[in-house]
């Protein structure tokens, strides 16, 4: 049998070493460690395995407790994996400011994921999972103190850093700072075993925590009492909160670090555009961010000198962010030009050719009685006929989850309508029913509202509402958004 793992989380490190070779300068060996390789795409889920199997370990946390922490998302994504492997429920405090897929991944993980003030910025949020913590006794993982998430990369980044380097100098290990576990982990098997390197520590331009050389003021638990005063908002999500984190002092306090780099937040983000766009590295704000300290080190550096950077995690966490800001969804003028340059499969053409010709389905007693009956159930009075597949069907899915509309879904071409085309039947018989074949079709209380505009319509002119109420169903309202906006983006062409 070959070989296999016997869960996610052993696949966790191992990251591999990459050459920089179209951004490095002349002379200079620069190379990225690229912890995206990691399972949920970050350094994070080396410290998530640590700090709950050692929480496992001390007795600190029980089968079956909830996990708390807060987070700017890569370190809830990281213990939203674990605790799904193992079985933990999870709860993540987040600043509502963080990017949105962040949320989603986290939720699609199976975790709970409790919004913060913006304004009350990291001690916010992680001041509300101490709250939860000590009010329901959850488990808190208290990343930015737990010994174990620096203990996460002594035993697993540091070693893998130093057999790639066993056989040439490591002059340079450049990082962000974020909880500290990193640093504090890494930095002190380098300085053990690898003498002659040196620790650069970045952080943003506007705000220099650890360059003020002001210390973070802390409660007698040891958590941040408030804010640090040089924190000011920056551009790279999750990687410096608003205090130094205690794995930060630390690292400080052992003299861990030989230098810090303050980093302009656009040049991080052009610094992470042109990884993907000349290296093909695709990588966050944050690796940027590092990948900028790195390149101004070796702008400088003399000849020979080797020097890694940190890449902490995947691009597709900050979609959402100023760093895609400006990428087109749809075609640009040159996309366009080549989409002009030959002359089949163009959008922006109408096919003069005919449709090929439908073969007719045979109206069928079964199918009528099936419709006339499932369209007029008490129990069930909203139906929806629709497409596993279609767009516009899903659509109208969000439309009622939005409005908390319960429903039928009679998907036509899911496997339970495929025997002797069943859903084909179907179709016919609401096509001689409505005079037309188009999908979705919406049914309230045996009437039939229409497609997916015609739905969208009657909920602005308050029809749908109406129908509704017919069937004792009160919808929620949607505020200010329009229905249309829940129509698939391609439809919004230029």
């Amino acid at each position: 049998m070959a070989n296999y793992l016997n869960s996610i989380l052993e696949t966790i490190g191992n990251t591999p070493v990459i050459r920089i070779n179209r951004l490095a300068p002349p002379g200079v060996d620069l190379f990225v460690k690229l912890e995206a390789f990691n399972p949920m795409g970050s350094v994070k889920d080396r410290m998530a395995v640590s700090v709950i199997e050692q929480a496992e370990r001390d007795g600190a946390l029980s089968p079956g407790q909830t996990v708390v922490e807060a987070t700017s998302g890569n370190t809830g994504i990281g213990l939203a994996m674990v605790c799904a492997a193992k079985g933990y429920p999870l709860v993540l405090t987040m600043a509502e400011s963080f990017s949105l897929e962040r949320r989603k991944i986290l939720r699609f993980l199976g975790a709970k994921v409790v919004l913060t003030p913006a304004e009350l910025k990291g001690t916010g949020m992680l001041a509300k999972a101490v709250e939860l913590a000590d009010t329901h006794g959850w488990f808190l993982v208290r990343q930015f103190e737990n010994e174990a998430n620096a203990e996460a990369h002594t035993l697993t980044t540091a070693l893998e850093i130093l057999d790639v380097f066993r056989e040439r100098q490591l002059d340079y290990f450049v990082t962000g700072y974020g909880t500290g576990g990193t640093l504090k982990g890494t930095a002190r098997v380098l300085k053990e075993k690898s003498p002659h390197t040196k620790i650069a520590v970045c952080e943003p331009d506007n705000s220099q925590l650890l360059g003020s050389g002001i210390p973070q003021a802390r409660d007698e638990d040891g958590f941040p009492a408030e804010s640090h005063p040089s924190f000011r908002p920056h551009l790279m999500q999750g990687w410096t909160p608003d205090f130094i984190p205690k794995l930060v002092e630390d690292a400080i306090a052992l003299e861990l670090v030989d230098e810090t780099l303050p980093i302009d937040g656009n040049h991080a983000m052009e610094m992470s555009r042109r990884l993907a766009r000349d290296e093909g590295i695709f990588c966050g704000t944050s690796g940027g961010a590092t990948f900028s300290g790195a390149v101004r080190l070796a702008e400088t550096a003399p000849p020979n000198t080797t020097i890694l950077c940190m890449l902490p995690d995947t691009g597709e966490r900050y979609l959402s962010t100023p760093l895609f800001e400006g990428v087109p969804e749809q075609m640009s003028d040159e996309e366009m030009e080549i989409s002009r340059s030959t002359p089949g499969y163009r959008f922006d053409i109408k096919d003069t050719a005919p449709p090929p010709a439908e073969i007719p389905v045979k109206l069928t007693a079964e199918a009528e009685t099936f419709v006339e009956e499932t369209i007029t159930d008490d129990k069930k009075p909203v139906v929806l006929f629709a497409l596993e597949w279609c767009e516009f069907c899903w659509a109208i899915r969000k439309l009622f989850a939005d409005l908390n509309i319960p429903y039928q879904a009679i998907d036509l071409d899911s496997v339970a309508y495929q025997e002797n085309d069943r859903g084909g039947k179907i179709r016919a018989v609401l096509t001689a029913r409505l005079g037309s074949n188009t999908i979705p079709q919406i049914f309230i209380g045996g009437e039939s509202i229409g497609g997916a505009t015609d739905t969208f319509e009657a909920y602005k002119s308050g029809d749908l509402q109406k129908a509704l109420a017919g069937v004792d169903i009160t919808p929620r309202d949607l505020g200010d958004r329009d229905p249309y906006e829940l129509l698939p983006k391609w439809l919004h062409k230029r």
